[in-house]
């Protein structure tokens, strides 16, 4: 036994995905564009343990294989939402602040920044992750680390070419 000491921390990741692919979707200006989950989740986690993953998401078209894959991935859950992700997201973000050491919220809405400072005055290090152009400064200022979403964390998806009989 070395004299290393190693510190168990988990981590709840929670996902504004309509911020988010709006983002995506910006930078790579393409509307097939996705966060690649299967190498973001890890890089966000590195070596501490992920709690709760949670895919907020407003609409009716929610893609269900995406939800088979965060729930298959990373025990992962997709919650939709009436409206924005804001609201569900700050309160389960304020609902897990007692349960984990670090919460990161994907998203650069500033929407967020009155969650950023109540989790942190709860002794919950706080992290986002997002499109960096799509960032809000004060977000950037206000949490305890950064982490850029770049084209590397993203792939298009390669949608069925739609054939046209044309006439001649």
């Amino acid at each position: 036994m070395s004299g290393e000491v190693i510190i168990a921390q988990s981590v709840a990741i929670l996902i504004d995905g309509n911020n988010v692919e709006r983002s995506i979707h910006d930078m790579l200006g393409s509307t097939s564009a996705m966060v690649n989950f299967d190498s973001l989740i890890p890089k966000l986690t590195q070596e501490r343990g992920l709690n709760r993953l949670i895919y907020f998401r407003e609409g009716k078209n929610i893609s269900s294989k995406l939800a088979e894959r965060l729930h298959e991935n990373f025990y992962g859950a997709v919650r939709p939402c009436h409206k924005s992700a804001d609201i569900p997201l700050s309160i389960k973000a304020t609902q897990l602040a007692s349960k984990v050491d670090t919460i990161i919220i994907l998203s650069g809405d500033s929407d967020y920044i009155e969650t950023v400072r109540h989790l942190k005055a709860e002794g919950v290090r706080v992290e986002i992750c997002a499109v960096k152009a799509n960032t809000a400064q004060i977000l950037i200022d206000e949490c305890d680390y950064f982490h850029e979403i770049t084209k590397e964390d993203c792939f298009k998806l390669n949608k069925p070419s739609k054939k046209k009989n044309k006439k001649r």
